[in-house]
């Protein structure tokens, strides 16, 4: 950091006392910073209006995400949070509803606490509208991550971490076309979830010749036996795209019990995927490296607290997509395993 930033620091109260004990974030603060300046469409989305009225000390953040119990993508969001909160001394709590109206009043019991800060993900943004403009009236700046890229700033959020979802369908869609597919079965496993929809349209757009399936992630036996019933039907699908690591094993089993010729893929990772990789059952998977969506907010309400700095200029800081494959999938396994891949 060059002199003139530290004499920027000292003008904000206890940064100074911060700097020294968290020193190992600024890796991730340039990460930021350099994904910010290179987060692609929509970086001439308009600025957020909001801002802090006055530096001070984030002591608190509320993270409230629409993740399942036991999920293994949003624990890996979760330690993300909790790891950024330790390193900055900020008290983090993580709770999550995959119903939007639980969601919401999780959101309306961190406002009435008088949170700090609020990191939220809008998989129905419609229906947590009125609790994040809440948030954002008390005074409460908002940072929303994964879903609903595109309503963060109108909701009054100072900024959104996570990936276009619509680019990384188009991504693993022309992956799957590369690697001569015909026929794509794209399966989303979340009714009413933004982000599913468009990681869909956009691989079907990409790939050119495909279809959806809805399935319950809530339900994985009945979620096998659909995309096995699928598969059965239609002999000409030799692609499968999954949205969720869970949904892909079961993925890779539907096609093993129906005889099909077709090649899996998936979004995001865990240690089944990880397996599959390797064992060559599954092509590859788009990994949005979300535990930055868990650790990067907490920086962002940090900067934005302490020295009222907003980060992207109206453009979401942007996470993914990265992909694994049998190329690199060795070298990310280790990181899997210890819940921040």
């Amino acid at each position: 950091m060059t002199t003139m930033s530290l004499r920027a620091h000292r003008l904000a109260p206890g940064v100074m006392s911060w700097w020294r004990g968290s020193r190992r974030i600024l890796p991730w603060v340039a990460a930021t910073a350099v994904l910010a300046a290179c987060s692609g469409p929509g970086t001439d989305a308009p600025a957020s209006t909001q801002s802090p009225i006055a530096a001070g000390t984030l002591n608190s953040v509320a993270v409230v995400t629409h993740g399942s119990p036991g999920d293994a993508f949003w624990n890996v969001v979760k330690n993300g949070a909790e790891a950024a909160g330790k390193d900055l001394g900020v008290r983090v709590e993580y709770n999550s509803a995959g119903d939007p109206g639980q969601q919401a009043k999780l959101i309306d019991n961190a406002v009435a606490q008088g949170v700090d800060g609020l990191v939220v993900s809008m998989a129905n943004p419609e229906a947590l509208r009125p609790s994040i403009e809440k948030a954002v009236t008390a005074g409460i700046p908002v940072v929303t991550i994964n879903s609903g890229e595109s309503e963060s700033a109108k909701f009054g959020a100072i900024g959104h971490v996570g990936q276009s979802e619509s680019l990384a369908g188009q991504s693993a869609g022309k992956r799957l076309a590369d690697a001569g597919r015909k026929k794509l079965l794209c399966v989303i496993h979340e009714a009413g979830n933004i982000g599913a929809n468009q990681r869909c349209e956009g691989a079907t757009k990409a790939f050119g010749n495909g279809s959806t399936l809805q399935v319950d992630i809530n339900n994985p036996t009945d979620a096998q036996s659909r995309i096995k019933g699928a598969l059965e039907a239609d002999r000409s699908i030799d692609a499968v795209l999954t949205l969720n690591s869970q949904v892909a094993a079961r993925a890779v089993d539907a096609v093993q019990e129906s005889q099909s010729a077709a090649t899996v893929a998936t979004f995001d990772l865990n240690t089944d995927v990880v397996d599959a990789i390797r064992a060559g059952k599954l092509l590859f998977a788009v990994d949005q490296q979300q535990f930055e969506q868990g650790y990067l907010p907490v920086v962002l309400l940090q900067l934005s607290r302490t020295n009222l700095n907003l980060v992207g200029g109206g453009a979401p800081v942007q996470t993914g997509p990265a992909f694994v494959d049998k190329n690199n999938v060795d070298a990310v396994a280790a990181l899997v395993a210890q819940g921040t891949r």
